[in-house]
């Protein structure tokens, strides 16, 4: 029997990133700052918002150009450092 592998990721890709954290007044351009520190080419535009029902949370989607695994894992650090911040996917 074989073992069953992950998909590979092959860079660059369009890649989106999922943050979810507290509906601060600036979360959503707190993230988007954070994720342009790693993909300065990300706009407003590739950004959309989703807010929880009891409107406590916020899930921030960002679709990034991905250059490869080192610029996601430090990127998902800096995101998961920031205090408003609860996941990161």
């Amino acid at each position: 029997m074989s073992e069953v592998k992950a998909p590979k990721i092959e860079f660059p890709c369009s890649y989106p990133v999922k943050v979810m954290g507290h509906a601060t007044p600036d979360f959503e351009q707190d993230v988007l700052a954070l994720v342009q520190k790693h993909a300065p080419e990300t706009k407003q535009e590739h950004v959309s918002v989703r807010p929880s029902n009891n409107g406590n949370y916020l899930a921030v989607t960002i679709v990034i150009e991905a250059t490869g695994v080192e610029q996601l894992t430090i990127m998902f650090e800096d995101l998961k450092s920031h205090t408003s911040v609860k996941l990161v996917l």
